[in-house]
């Protein structure tokens, strides 16, 4: 049995969601290869092969593959599955946009979100903005699958796989990449953070949302957002948590001015200790909480910072 890991990088740097995703292969008890695909990414294969565990990388390096467009790279993907039982990526912005094209050229049924790996063909997943979990058996000829990095721990690193060349596939050429606007932040990434600080419509304005800054900065913590902030222009949707916004799992997740809605409670409830502060005790932010402080936030907030200068 072997399994095909899709390295998520750009170009530099290898993604850390691809780690949990090999852990998430090494679940089947397989041979797992790691694929690398992109233009003048060849360090992005040395680091790759350093993971525990990984058989080999696949190195496929050309100029047509250096904006990661999910249509070049499904087809050399769908073409290397033919050696593999599985093909895994991350639940990611990259992998949700991958792969989906690789099930279909396979002419298969993709398995989404997958957050436990029972056996080779089933799976656990959550519906209903996870209050329901889905047990998941397939008879497919090739498992494609996403898997929720939150739910595998990272792969280990010491490893000192082959890098074997690939020879990359034809050109696609109907699509063309235009540009990428990203926002750059000192601050750990959200998805990866030990510690985030999320904000919600309790706050009331751009400018309250702000001053979760000087908290976050005491914590070295990765800011958040709930839809309700985002969509009222507190804060970027690049920062949302929750069912349409990304999946974290901190070790400490600090929920302030948020009630709790479904949503938001699908994209956070796996963290490790959560924190709710909330002057309505009846949020449904506390059923989740494992400390909580009904309190005006305008009024915790400067008290916690303070208490925080002091250690």
């Amino acid at each position: 049995m072997a399994a095909l890991v899709i390295a998520e990088h750009d170009n530099g740097t290898l993604a850390e969601a691809t780690r949990h995703a090999v852990t998430a292969a090494l679940s089947f008890g397989a041979e797992v290869d790691l694929l690398v695909v992109g233009a003048g990414c060849r360090a992005v294969a040395d680091e790759a092969a350093k993971i525990e565990d990984v058989r080999q990388v696949l190195l496929s390096d050309a100029p047509h593959y250096e904006a990661g467009l999910a249509e070049e790279l499904a087809p050399l993907v769908a073409m290397l599955a033919g050696g593999y039982d599985h093909v895994v990526a991350a639940a990611t912005t990259t992998g949700k946009n991958l792969l989906p094209r690789v099930a279909a050229l396979l002419d298969v049924a993709q398995i989404s979100d997958v957050i436990e790996i029972v056996s080779a063909d089933t799976f656990l997943r959550p519906i209903y903005a996870g209050n329901a979990l889905a047990r998941v058996k397939t008879a497919e000829k090739k498992v494609v699958l996403t898997i929720r990095p939150t739910a595998f721990a990272p792969a280990g690193v010491g490893g000192n796989a082959p890098i074997a060349p690939v020879p990359p596939g034809p050109v696609f050429g109907k699509t063309a990449f235009v540009s990428r606007a990203l926002n750059r932040s000192e601050r750990p990434e959200l998805g990866a953070a030990r510690v985030v600080v999320s904000g919600g419509r309790g706050l009331g304005s751009r400018e309250n949302f702000e001053k979760l800054d000087r908290l976050a900065e005491k914590l070295h913590a990765a800011i958040g957002a709930s839809r309700a902030a985002v969509d009222a222009g507190y804060a970027p949707n690049d920062l949302q948590v929750g069912q349409t916004g990304k999946i974290v799992a901190p070790d400490l997740y600090i929920a302030i001015g948020i009630s709790g809605a479904i949503q938001h409670l699908a994209g956070m409830k796996d963290s490790k200790v959560i924190v709710a502060i909330n002057k309505d005790e009846d949020a449904p932010i506390f059923s989740v909480a494992d400390y909580g402080l009904v309190e005006d936030l305008f009024t915790a907030l400067p008290e916690l910072e303070d208490a925080l200068s002091k250690l």
